[in-house]
């Protein structure tokens, strides 16, 4: 076998490690035995659609904020304030909407996330306070806050504006014809691309696979008949997921948002403004944080201040599940949004065998710990396999071909 080829197998090989893929194949195996037990146990069907969309929009929520965690926690810092400030962009435009109307209540809430995150950010780059203690005041603060503007009591708008982004559903048929019409033109960007780099090994697999995934999704919007259909803030999260992959994936952007998060020293001599990158992940979680209050507000019309107390630890989970390293320099916003449906497939599961919640928090924090023992684990035994790779001559077998042209340190990783 030539060396090249050799390089081929090895870098397909790792692809599909427990480290790279093993929440999908947890996902995948909890949901065969969720299924298997429904049957056992004469209960209604577990893959029935309704219930596949119940889960979907369960989760919605939480996978838009694991979303833009994934994205702060690769750049090296986390942070605990999105529920609180999911909790105020909510608050505030529930507030706001009667009297200045809906464009007014969604740029007040969308702001003040986004104010929030500037100065979560700049208290952590540029004063220097650990992230830790910085985002664990503002949860305190904001939460309080919110104590503030709602009185301490639940609050609600005479306009149902909101209701639009929450309680409306898109078809499955349309929603399939423009995926797939989205997926077929991203597939040939990609493959255009790849002929004009040599980046042939990383882009031609994924660039084929978004194709055929397009071509499926438009013959099945035209010869399927279906009536099931997803909340829109389901299609909000799978949306939001498909863009950041790509931004992450295939641009300078995420590159250098890896780097950064890799070995920031080594990215800010390569000429990365590593303090704009790091403040921009948190601008990107208030932003974020702040659009889940305004979809929440809108599913229950009110807000009380105690709304989504808590979150921030659910989110940091699904994060940590899908393989999002709190180190930085690692992560996948695919792999967190799974492991988020994962705790809720969890949840789902035992609602309907009835199992009740008592032992619900037991088996989650059990799996979340294994979940990441399992990662550390692997990955101790990737970086031991990569020594002796280094020793054979064949370790640039296991990085990606684009890291050779790019500012990326060893350290960091896209997977």
């Amino acid at each position: 076998m030539s060396t090249d080829r050799r390089y081929r197998f090895l870098f397909e090989r790792e692809r599909f490690s427990l480290r790279n893929a093993g929440v999908v194949y947890a996902f995948l195996t909890l949901a065969a035995l969720l299924t298997v037990a429904t049957a056992i146990s004469s209960q209604s069907n577990y893959l029935d659609p309704r219930n596949i969309a119940n889960i979907f929009d369960q989760s919605s929520l939480v996978g838009l904020l694991a979303i833009s965690m994934t994205v702060v926690l690769i750049s090296g810092n986390f942070d605990l304030s999105v529920g609180s400030v999911a909790a105020l962009g909510g608050a505030i435009a529930l507030s706001l909407v009667d009297r200045y109307g809906v464009p007014v209540a969604v740029m007040a809430a969308l702001l003040s996330g986004v104010v929030i995150g500037l100065i979560n950010g700049l208290l952590v780059q540029v004063v220097g306070i650990n992230a830790f203690i910085v985002t664990l005041g503002t949860l305190t603060a904001i939460r309080g806050l919110v104590l503030i503007l709602t009185n301490a009591r639940t609050i609600s708008a005479q306009s149902d504006a909101f209701s639009v982004l929450e309680n409306d559903s898109w078809t499955i048929p349309h929603v399939l014809l423009v995926a797939g019409i989205v997926l077929v033109v991203v597939a040939a960007l990609m493959i255009v691309l790849a002929s004009r780099r040599a980046h042939q090994l990383s882009l031609a697999p994924e660039s084929c696979l978004l194709a055929v995934a397009g071509l499926a999704a438009l013959a099945a919007s035209f010869f399927a008949d279906w009536d099931w259909s997803l909340s829109h803030p389901t299609w909000f999260l799978f949306g939001y997921m498909f863009l950041v992959w790509l931004l992450l994936r295939y641009t300078v952007l995420g590159r250098h948002l890896y780097a950064v998060g890799g070995n920031a020293e080594a990215a800010r001599l390569s000429g990365v403004n590593v303090s704009l990158y790091k403040i921009g992940t948190f601008v990107l979680s208030g932003f974020t944080a702040a659009f889940v209050g305004i979809l929440y507000a809108g599913k229950l019309g009110a807000i009380n201040p105690n709304a989504l107390s808590g979150t921030e630890l659910t989110v940091l989970a699904g994060a940590i599940l899908g393989g999002t390293s709190l180190f930085g320099g690692s992560g996948s916003v695919v792999k967190s949004v799974i492991g988020t449906l994962i705790l809720f497939m969890l949840a789902n599961g035992f609602n309907i065998l009835n199992l009740g919640a008592n032992y619900q928090g037991l088996i989650e924090g059990i799996v979340l710990i294994v979940a990441a023992g399992v990662y550390t684990v692997a990955d101790r035994s990737r970086r031991g396999g990569r020594v002796h790779l280094r020793q054979a001559g064949l370790a640039p077998a296991l990085r990606e071909p684009h890291r050779n042209n790019a500012l990326v340190s060893s350290k960091g990783s896209r997977e």
